[in-house]
């Protein structure tokens, strides 16, 4: 009886043994495979990639290596609102069925027709956000691009502040009501835009990062992006201004960027406009190949 006791615990114990191990694998694994999962996601936009508001553009997008578009809402000019196709619901479908198919994503709905025109001057402004706002819900996008450009550069023309501010807080409210976000471009410091999103005082506006922000302006990128902090970034155009590709630019150190991002606890969607070539701007698929596999190379890499 004594034999069968001992060979019986022997047989619970080498059980114990193998469950603790298997579970001990399991936990080794566990963080093993989270570290896998992207923390950054790389993008073009529609616009640079020379295909605006397009279908093209995502099949483009996919054969240049990137995991989304950034799309645009259409030119302005002198409208009272963007020409923007998505407003019909055929066109609509057909764009989120098209990067379902490719099994790509749309980070955000871009207002580029600010960069030449008045954000604090042109009356229909509101109805202008209304409608991003409006196609924003309509394909569940949740970040929307607005910069403040040349008309309303913060630097050359403080007078228009106390306008940009207004415009900025009604922009927010149709924003925070619907549950997006409008990421404002600025010609401004980090400090500053500090400055500015605390007049503003709205959930519904943040910062849309630039590098080429920063490094034309002599600025290190990285302390800029520890200036904002994780929550006032909501997305982050990854390329400087024309010359070279992002990994021959001395300005832009994407190992350190990639370290200060992951120090402040940031993630998301890095949007390719520029860092064209100079030799070669209009090289479409070259220039943007290269930046986006640098891109992931080392934000997406161990």
């Amino acid at each position: 009886m004594l034999t069968m006791n001992l060979r019986a615990i022997s047989i619970v114990i080498a059980v114990l043994m193998v469950c603790s191990s298997n579970t001990g694998v399991a936990e080794t694994n566990a963080p093993a495979t989270a570290a896998k999962e992207l923390r950054y996601k790389v993008a073009v936009s529609d616009l640079m990639i020379l295909k605006r508001q397009k279908l093209g553009a995502f099949q483009l997008a996919k054969e240049l290596g990137a995991d989304g578009v950034e799309v645009d809402m259409g030119s302005l000019g002198q409208r009272d609102t963007f020409e923007n196709q998505l407003t019909n619901a055929a066109t609509r479908q057909q764009f989120l069925d098209k990067k379902k198919e490719l099994g790509l994503e749309i980070p955000s709905l871009a207002m580029t027709g600010f960069f030449a025109q008045s954000f604090a001057e042109r009356p229909t402004v509101p109805r202008m956000i209304q409608d991003c706002v409006d196609t924003m819900t309509a394909m569940n996008v949740k970040v929307a691009f607005l910069p403040l450009g040349v008309e309303c550069d913060l630097q050359k023309k403080p007078e228009l502040r106390t306008k940009v501010v207004e415009r900025l807080k009604m922009a927010g409210e149709i924003a925070a009501k619907a549950g997006v976000v409008i990421g404002v471009e600025t010609s401004l410091s980090a400090a500053e835009e500090v400055k500015l999103l605390e007049e503003v005082g709205s959930p519904g506006i943040k910062i849309y990062f630039n590098f080429a922000n920063a490094a034309k302006n002599g600025r290190d990128i990285s302390a800029e992006l520890e200036i904002l902090g994780k929550d006032r970034i909501c997305q982050i155009h990854a390329s400087n201004e024309d010359g070279v590709w992002l990994e021959n630019d001395p300005k832009v150190d994407l190992p350190k960027i990639k370290q200060t991002l992951a120090a402040m606890g940031w993630s998301g969607w890095l949007v390719i406009e520029r860092s064209r070539d100079a030799k070669e701007p209009t090289n479409v698929r070259k220039n943007f190949t290269a930046n986006t596999a640098y891109l992931r190379k080392i934000l997406q890499g161990p």
